[in-house]
């Protein structure tokens, strides 16, 4: 689940672009699943792909995004090295 927020205090523009209505509604749903907007969502994107977002801020990301893998033992020194 996403629960990055942005405080925004420059000028907020609003855009417009055009997307396959099904595809829409489909993000539309999954924003809801998890409990954010499709806007909330676009601005995260844009956000990264605009390469503003830290190299920690992404890391601290994707371990929210695996916080629910467990792992019950210790890797061996194999398992490790495996590619």
């Amino acid at each position: 689940m996403r629960y990055t927020r942005f405080v925004y205090t420059k000028i907020m523009r609003n855009i417009t672009f055009s997307a396959d209505e099904d595809l829409v509604e489909k993000a539309r749903a999954r924003a809801r699943r998890e409990k954010t907007t499709l806007n909330t969502v676009f601005r995260e994107w844009l956000h990264r792909y605009a390469g503003t977002q830290t190299t920690s801020a992404e890391y601290r990301q994707l371990m929210e995004q695996l916080a629910h893998v467990k792992f019950d033992r210790k890797s061996t020194r194999d398992e490790m090295n495996q590619r």
